[in-house]
Parts: structure tokens; C-alpha cells; sequence
């Protein structure tokens, strides 16, 4: 199977979800570092969205599970891709990664540890890999899920 009929393939999946749930919407695509990311255009972001993402995080999960259905779920036929609505990840993304470097900004000048809030394990990930090349900052994750949280801090030799 092509590349073009996966994404085909894909695209009727999240047209047929959003007909099941009546919400009126298309379905873009753009190409990304890590593969396809299919964005729903929508005046309902909000209900696919949902508190903080959580739905999203669902309609994701879905989606994925009837591709692999349909394009197949062995590593030949694996095929990543991910899902946005209304570019809520994309926003998301730039956020956290401003607070990161705010952050670090922040430890750099006052020398102390910076803990922030607890995290999802995607939004830890985005924290950790924005600051990974900043050789006078540590990131490291602690506590427990949902609580588990990010701590920015200096190196010191």
C-alpha cells in the first residue's frame, strides 16, 4: 500500500468519526519532522478538544486504532502520523516550549531549581527536548503519574 492511499485511508477514517459524532468539520494535511499530521478544521474544536486536551488525546487514540485496522498493524505497514484540531497541539507545543525557556532562563539567573506543574508524559517530553541542548541546564521528571512534574535546574560541575 502507497503512502498516498494510507493518508487517503486516514482522512476517510476522520471524516467518518466526525459524521458519527455530528460535528461538522475538513480535514487538512501537512507534512511534519515526524510524519503526516492530519488537522481538523472545525467551529466544534472545543467539544473535540475537550478539558485540557483530553479529548483530543481520545479522537487521536481512536483514529490510530482503526488505521492500524485498515493499513495493517505489522512494522512493513506501520505508519505514523498524528492529529490535530483547530492547531491546538501546535499551540501547545509553543507554549511549553516558551515556558521551558523562560524557565531555564529563570534558573540560569537566580541559580535555584525551578519545578513546574505536573505534566502529561507528551508535554514532559516537549520540556525535556527544548532545553536537551542547553549544556548549563538539567531537566529531570518526578513524582508520580498524574502528578508527575518536570524540575529545571543548573548544572554544576
Amino acid at each position: 500500500m502507497s503512502e498516498s492511499e494510507k493518508i487517503d485511508i486516514i482522512k476517510t477514517i476522520i471524516k467518518d468519526v466526525l459524521i458519527k459524532l455530528t460535528v461538522d468539520g475538513g480535514v487538512e494535511m501537512t507534512e511534519t519532522a515526524d510524519g503526516p499530521m492530519f488537522i481538523v478544521k472545525t467551529p466544534e474544536g472545543g467539544l473535540l478538544i475537550g478539558e485540557n486536551g483530553k479529548n483530543l488525546i481520545s479522537l487521536n487514540h481512536i483514529v490510530k486504532k482503526i488505521a492500524g485496522k485498515k493499513i495493517g498493524n505489522n512494522k512493513e505497514d506501520y505508519f505514523p502520523f498524528s492529529l490535530d484540531v483547530n492547531d491546538y497541539q501546535a499551540k501547545k507545543i509553543s507554549e511549553l516550549k516558551d515556558t521551558a525557556r523562560v524557565n531555564a532562563q529563570r534558573v540560569r539567573y537566580f541559580k535555584k531549581e525551578v519545578a513546574l506543574k505536573p505534566m502529561t508524559s507528551f508535554e514532559r517530553m516537549i520540556i525535556h527536548s527544548t532545553l536537551v541542548d542547553c549544556p548549563d541546564i538539567i531537566t529531570d521528571s518526578k513524582g508520580k503519574d498524574p502528578q508527575r512534574y518536570v524540575v529545571i535546574k543548573p548544572f554544576s560541575v
